[in-house]
């Protein structure tokens, strides 16, 4: 059973920083495409950061371009999204997906709140 689990959301200040963990098991996680998309409430999910499973090619929105930095350590089977210079408008569920071929498995999300 392929199971994705985010942690590292929660509350924090306008130009604060959060770091996103979101750790696999049951799946060959180097394999995997990994992508952290969001949802705000009352807006459409929105992709944030991808990277590749061979290689490590990372693509942003342009909203987390020089702000968010996705990495992956498939020795531990989790992929990290490093969140700085975070604003009001990031607030969103965060999650995390998994992509080989035509299989794609998703997390249960987790919150981040930018607020003062």
């Amino acid at each position: 059973q392929v199971v994705l689990v985010e942690s590292g959301g929660g509350l924090v200040q306008p130009g604060g920083s959060l770091t996103l963990s979101c750790a696999a098991s049951g799946l060959t996680f180097s394999a995997y495409n990994m992508m952290w998309y969001r949802q705000a409430p009352g807006k459409e999910r929105e992709m944030v950061a991808s990277i590749t499973n061979v290689g490590g090619r990372t693509n942003y929105a342009d909203s987390a371009k020089g702000r968010f930095t996705i990495s992956r350590d498939d020795s531990k089977n989790t992929v990290y999204l490093q969140m700085n210079s975070l604003k009001p408008e990031d607030t969103a569920v965060y999650y995390c997906s998994a992509t080989w071929g035509f299989r794609t498995f998703r997390g249960q999300g987790t919150q981040v709140t930018v607020s003062s």
